[in-house]
């Protein structure tokens, strides 16, 4: 067996390495963050915010579901739970009895208000105010460098 891999040479492993470390660290204190100041997880936050900016402050559940890249059943599992928060409602499509459309509540709305601006001052400080304006531009160059072409996958 021929070994035909195109292994990374040390500054492609760096980058590699360095962009997954970031990541999972990254993440991780950002959901703390969000937790202990608004008791939301990131899960929680990613459906209100999403249902915040959209329409109405309705989304289709598998328009919702896709927007997001979860499967439908773990989206629904998720709105049930919070349902019982009282932050989002399930409605049926008033044109289209099949399919379920998810509301933001009132107490939904009042939620995302309160903890956005924690959110966004966690991510400014573990990620934004590190990086010089150069490096902001082309990280986002990077990341929507390959978001686009993992969108056409």
């Amino acid at each position: 067996m021929t070994d035909d891999a195109r292994w990374l040479d040390p500054t492609e492993a760096r980058a590699w390495l360095g962009y997954r470390r970031m990541f999972l660290l990254l993440n991780r204190q950002v959901a703390r963050d969000l937790a202990r100041e608004s008791g939301l997880s990131e899960a929680d936050y990613d459906v209100l915010s999403n249902l915040s900016e959209a329409p109405g402050a309705s989304m289709r559940l598998t328009e919702l579901a896709e927007h997001m890249r979860w499967s439908k059943s773990r989206l629904s599992h998720h709105l049930t739970r919070m349902q019982q928060r009282g932050l989002v409602t399930r409605q049926e499509h008033p044109s289209d009895g099949r399919g379920a459309v998810i509301v933001l509540t009132d107490e939904g709305l009042r939620t995302i208000q309160e903890a956005a601006p924690g959110h966004v001052a966690s991510v400014r400080r573990h990620f934004i105010d590190l990086l010089t304006p150069e490096e902001l531009k082309a990280f986002g160059d990077i990341s929507w460098t390959v978001v686009e072409r993992l969108n056409r996958l």
